[in-house]
């Protein structure tokens, strides 16, 4: 008989650890038998049948950590029993990709503010803190004491984009291929649509010979640029926001997630035309990608979602499989959780009324975990010390270091237009000089952004104009600037630039608004500079004063510290911005920041000059070139 022959390691699948033993298996196999009683039953509820699209009033058994039967009501009997007539009884919710670290809080505290609404899994890409710590910051998210569930989106670049940035830390692309084919990674983490180079594809590669799925970052793209990105074996997406940018993705085979944030939230434009995507809603799946402690408090997590589905038109039952089954299916992890059935984890939830997706109970393995609102555990996560004092600023930054020189009176500078929360659209504006020096304009609301490396103690930094924010005065700052984590600053002037650099400085990182020498809020973030070691509910509360100061300011966004921290993404149009410069990013090259004239017209980078903001900003020259 021939000998098979194996060329390379066998490795555990996605989520080994919560699969149920040999052992586990046939003390099921007994329990469903009914030769051996089970732990514990959820007597008469209203099961959901995400596979049949049923709702059945059913038993729920349970023995250890998983789901042994689905039985009529009465059929067995256990030492103990959980009355849920009345209740539907449904499996907990998976978030199919977060940045765990913009929420600000740790994932023990996201935990418990969490797991009470429902969500007890989460698909995390940790790039944040792998661009401060390396490799280290992947484990040290990656993890929790508390219930929580985390699969790891392996961030494919440490630093994001090493020609056009400094970066902090850097992480070895061997180290990314071992590290998203353990049993830990469930996604290659989300790419850029731009980066066409072999290293990207080799990892891609090890990712997909390790049965994981590459999660993308579609930045709205259409046409040949979207379909060369799906061609790299993209298959999950949450960039699409209206119906035909969904309906395009779907029909390429990409599952569509579905992204509420708190900078943008799709639900409603994605779900506006429900007979236009048809079949195409058993694809769709829930996320938050950037959602903070004060949103998911206020509003919920994926709850939040399933709620805001119904509300367009989904059917509950279908919006809860968006929530659980679907997405468990398309990451290949359908055998451990996403549906009651047997032989799954008992992560449950009890829940009065699908529309409203308000659990009064959470199980997890089992157990109850939260009820009522509640989480029933506490975070006793340890703070490891190689997280703290990661703010490494030049010590002689002042106002002089953030000046943008200009010969004569008036000067036409690269800007750029925040919308629909990260994305940015190119424009260009003459602005005055006074003193060699480009000012801002707060009458047209074109304030200067800096970008400061904060890792290296080097006095390296971008600066760039940007419209969107609203400041009449002062200005904000955060050590949380995607991808590298820099020191990112939004102001009128640049002495308040220079202040909130200080005031960011003696803050060990986090948020701060400033205006006229005085510190009008913080919210420290000790944790690499981009998170609390306090109680979720004390980080909300700052995380309320500041914007209450932002307001003060002038400013008229919602989450702007969020938002300002994506000005610099160069993954997404039109520009971006480095503590090295400002980018183009079709082409991810560095631009001019002060442009020049070619008879009478301006050289910009503006791919289209039909929105208003050109109209706003440069009256006299829409047929600007681009060069």
């Amino acid at each position: 008989m021939d000998t098979l022959t194996i060329d390379r390691p066998l490795t555990e699948g996605t989520g080994a650890e919560w699969a149920p033993t040999a052992e586990e298996l046939l003390r099921l196999r007994r329990v469903a038998s009914g030769k051996e009683q089970g732990d514990l039953i959820i007597r008469g509820g209203k099961v959901l049948s995400l596979h049949t699209n049923e709702v059945l009033e059913r038993d729920v058994v349970i023995a250890g950590r998983h789901i042994a039967a689905v039985t009529p009501v009465g059929r067995f009997t256990a030492p103990r029993e959980i009355n849920a007539t009345g209740s539907y009884v449904a499996p907990t919710f998976i978030d199919t990709h977060i940045h765990i670290e913009y929420t600000k809080i740790t994932p023990g505290e996201l935990a418990r503010l969490s797991i009470p609404r429902g969500t007890t899994m989460l698909l995390a890409d940790a790039n944040c803190i792998a661009n401060v710590l390396g490799s280290e910051g992947f484990d040290i998210v990656g993890k929790t004491g508390t219930p929580l569930r985390i699969l790891r989106q392996v961030t494919p670049r440490v630093p994001g984009r090493p020609l056009l940035e400094l970066g902090g830390a850097k992480v070895a692309d061997d180290e990314i291929v071992a590290r998203v084919q353990a049993r830990e990674a469930v996604t290659l983490g989300e790419s850029s649509p731009f980066d066409l180079d072999p290293q990207t594809a080799r990892k891609s590669a090890a990712a997909l010979a390790a049965g994981k799925r590459l999660t993308g970052h579609t930045a709205r793209l259409r046409d040949e640029p979207l379909w060369q990105y799906i061609a790299g074996g993209i298959g999950d997406d949450h960039n699409g926001t209206t119906t035909d940018e969904v309906i395009e993705r779907l029909r390429l085979g990409v599952m569509m997630t579905v992204m509420a944030g708190s900078m943008n939230d799709n639900c409603a434009t994605v779900f506006e035309n429900l007979d236009v995507l048809g079949d195409g809603l058993f694809h769709v799946a829930f996320c938050v990608d950037d959602r903070l402690v004060e949103d998911i408090d206020r509003e919920g997590h994926i709850d939040h979602l399933v709620r805001q589905a119904v509300k367009a038109g989904v059917a509950p039952v279908l919006a809860w499989r968006m929530a659980t089954l679907s997405p468990a299916i398309h990451f290949r992890i359908d055998h451990l959780v996403g549906s009651v059935t047997p032989s799954h984890l008992a992560d449950l939830q009890l829940v009065p009324d699908l529309a409203d997706a308000r659990p009064t109970l959470v199980m997890m393995d089992g157990k109850v975990v939260a009820e009522n609102g509640q989480a029933l555990f506490e975070n006793n996560d340890p703070v490891p010390a190689v997280t703290k004092n990661t703010i490494r600023l030049h010590p002689n930054l002042d106002a002089a270091s953030f000046a943008v020189p200009a010969a004569g009176p008036r000067a036409w500078v690269q800007c750029m237009e925040m919308f629909d929360g990260y994305f940015k659209r190119a424009f260009h504006a003459e602005l005055d000089v006074v003193n060699g020096n480009v000012r801002c304009d707060t009458t047209r609301d074109i304030l200067k952004v800096a970008i400061v490396d904060r890792h290296h103690a080097s006095k390296t930094l971008g600066l760039g104009y940007v419209r969107g924010f609203g400041l009449q005065r002062g200005a904000i700052a955060a050590t949380t600037n995607c991808s590298n984590q820099n020191l990112v600053m939004v102001g009128a002037t640049d002495e308040d630039l220079a202040h909130a650099a200080q005031v960011c400085r003696e803050l060990g990182g986090g948020l701060v608004a400033v205006a006229d020498g005085k510190t009008l809020a913080t919210v420290p973030l000790p944790i690499a500079g981009i998170m609390s070691d306090q109680p979720w509910e004390i980080v909300r509360d700052q995380s309320l004063a500041a914007d209450a100061a932002a307001r003060e300011l002038g400013c008229t966004v919602h989450a702007p510290y969020l938002i300002m921290s994506f000005i610099g993404l160069a993954g997404v149009p039109d520009l971006g911005l480095t503590e090295r410069g400002l980018i183009e990013t079709r082409s991810q090259a560095f631009i001019d920041l002060v442009l020049t004239t070619k008879a009478g017209r301006v050289c910009c980078r503006c791919p289209a000059h039909q929105h208003p903001v050109h109209q706003m900003a440069d009256k006299n020259s829409f047929e600007a070139v681009w060069t």
